[in-house]
C-alpha cells in the first residue's frame, strides 16, 4: 500500500477504512476486521462515532503487530480546552485499549 511521509517523519498509509455511521457492537467489530483483512492499514474513528471500543478490539483480534496500524481518532466538541482534551485523550485510548494513537485530530472547528 502507498503510503505519505508527515512533516515528522511518520509514515501514514495513504488509504484508510473509516468507521462514521458504522453501528456499534459486531457491525463495527466485523467490518474493522474485515478491512484489516482484506490489507487496510489504517483505521479512522472517533469519540463522537461512539465505537471507539470494538475499533481497539477488533485491532487487538486481527493478529496483526499494533505497530503496523495507523489509528486516527478525533476530540469531540465537549473536549475543548486543554484540560479538557487531556480528558478527552485519556477516554479514548481507554475506550480503544491499544496503548496509542498514531494521529489524534480536532474532529471539527469550533469557536
Amino acid at each position: 500500500m502507498e503510503t505519505f511521509t508527515l512533516n515528522d517523519g511518520v509514515v501514514i498509509p495513504s488509504v484508510g477504512f473509516g468507521v462514521f455511521m458504522i453501528p456499534v457492537g459486531d457491525e463495527t467489530y466485523n467490518a474493522v476486521g474485515t478491512a484489516l483483512s482484506l490489507g487496510y492499514r489504517h483505521i479512522d474513528t472517533a469519540a463522537a462515532y461512539f465505537n471507539e471500543a470494538d475499533v481497539g478490539r477488533a485491532i487487538r483480534d486481527s493478529g496483526i503487530p499494533r505497530e503496523e496500524i495507523f489509528v486516527t481518532s478525533k476530540l469531540w466538541l465537549q473536549d475543548y480546552g486543554y484540560e479538557p482534551a487531556k480528558k478527552g485523550i485519556e477516554t479514548s485510548l481507554k475506550n480503544l485499549g491499544l496503548g496509542y494513537i498514531d494521529l489524534y485530530l480536532i474532529h471539527q472547528p469550533y469557536g
